[in-house]
């Protein structure tokens, strides 16, 4: 513990780069995998509509992740300013309302998702074609959705004090897991969709049996016993406020897909699939500029409850440079490569034709994409919670889904892909401008004890 308080302290960025940012571009990276596996092996039985299915239930996996985002980024960040002020009590605290609070989580969305299925499949978009395999995935999901939920919630946890190895090695224990499953089950025994959401609810499993056994065994400062959780508005309210941001971004982000994707269905499978691959091409650029910022959260987040002001904007401005030179190089190789990278998902013409145009909507903002994730950990990290929570309202919601309508009127389907692009431009002038404001209220006032 007294090792990472001096690492976050006196250490070089790339000293941080390699012990924060590395292993969270990492989780990251897999995360990612963990996205594609799904969709590469499904697109290997060459049946666009099965392809669509998993897109058209994508949204209600988010919507469990943006739950899990809310404990488990609120924990995170709740825990580095305990730990920069050193008040043990509080981050035992702080980590035993987030594993109750995920459990209640997980079973709640059980017990709601499971009777309500067919309802749901037909608001997601589904037609005759796609509502068989619809049906089993969410059943499967459902069914082991507390695993998803303390997975979630604790591989952010963990970061807290700087453990960002271990959070990267639940993430790749799970994934490998799942990528393995995926071809037996997908491949070997032809349960495709169903076979997809068996092995990502195993693989989840598996990453949350590492995180069990880490935290109950190695952390004196996170806790799991029921002695130490308690709802007093001093801790749920700290930790939900602290983990809004970044949820309702997920979970707004979930809404807009639903919504896309419904407008996408009218265009066809074809379209609807060709859309499913773009944005899983585009992910590693936003993922990874996510896991730079987010490998850096901690460490934000304990400068400035130490009160070491200085050093925090040092970090945030390498940061900000950081991902703009990384952002760059990975879109201009997803252009170059955008055909190539299609259609090593489906062989399908007119898949990859419609790709040509769906993944470059898709990193065009990817050099910048990483400023707008520099705002929205500055804005969370040092408390400033309501700003970070409107930027991604904003981002998300109120003026994406606008957009969609707008755009979709004037340029049709690629107007309803470019919808995001624009979205990402407007919201990173916003957290600009917010943070800005921010940073010169933090100069005047001292740090908040």
């Amino acid at each position: 513990m007294d090792q990472n308080r001096e690492m976050f302290t006196k250490a070089s960025y790339p000293v941080l780069l390699l012990h924060l940012c590395a292993p969270a571009i990492v989780i990251m990276l897999v995360m990612v995998v963990y996205n594609m596996a799904d969709t590469y092996f499904i697109g290997q039985t060459g049946d666009a509509s099965k392809i669509a299915a998993v897109s058209l239930c994508g949204p209600v996996f988010t919507i469990l992740s943006g739950l899990g985002t809310l404990l488990g980024s609120g924990g995170c960040t709740a825990i580095s300013l305990a730990y920069g002020k050193k008040d043990l009590e509080k981050s035992r605290k702080y980590s035993s309302f987030c594993c109750y609070g995920a459990l209640a989580v997980g079973v709640s969305f059980s017990i709601i998702v499971l009777p309500f299925q067919k309802p749901l499949v037909n608001l997601l978009g589904a037609d005759q074609t796609t509502m068989p395999d619809m049906l089993d995935y969410l059943r499967i999901l459902a069914l082991g959705s507390p695993a998803v939920m303390f997975c979630n919630v604790f591989a952010n946890v963990i970061r807290a004090d700087g453990s960002a190895r271990e959070s990267m090695i639940a993430n790749c224990l799970g994934t490998v897991v799942n990528i393995l499953l995926d071809a037996l089950f997908i491949l070997a025994f032809s349960w495709d969709v169903a076979g997809a959401a068996l092995a990502t609810v195993i693989g989840n499993c598996v990453s949350s049996g590492y995180l069990l056994h880490y935290i109950i065994k190695k952390k004196p400062m996170f806790s799991l016993h029921p002695s130490d959780f308690c709802m007093n508005k001093d801790i749920s309210l700290k930790v939900l406020s602290l983990g809004l941001p970044m949820a309702f971004s997920t979970l707004l982000m979930s809404f807009s897909h639903m919504l896309s994707n419904r407008m996408v269905v009218d265009y066809g499978s074809v379209a609807l699939a060709a859309q499913g691959v773009s944005g899983k091409i585009g992910m590693p650029i936003t993922m990874i500029a996510m896991g730079i910022c987010m490998g850096m959260q901690p460490a934000v987040s304990f400068l400035y409850g130490a009160g070491n002001l200085k050093r925090m904007k040092q970090v945030l401005f390498n940061t900000s440079i950081f991902t703009i030179a990384v952002g760059s190089i990975l879109t201009a190789i997803c252009f170059f490569a955008r055909d190539a990278l299609v259609a090593a998902f489906i062989q399908d013409e007119e898949v990859i034709s419609y790709g040509q145009i769906m993944v470059f909507a898709s990193i065009a903002t990817g050099p910048i994409y990483g400023l707008y994730q520099v705002c929205q950990t500055f804005l969370q990290s040092t408390g400033k919670a309501s700003y970070a929570t409107f930027v991604a309202i904003l981002d998300k919601g109120l003026f994406f889904i606008p957009a969609l309508f707008i755009l979709r009127e004037l340029f049709g389907l690629y107007g309803i892909v470019f919808a995001g692009t624009v979205t990402v431009l407007f919201s990173l002038a916003m957290g600009a401008m917010l943070s800005f404001i921010w940073h010169r209220k933090i100069n005047k006032d001292e740090i908040p004890s």
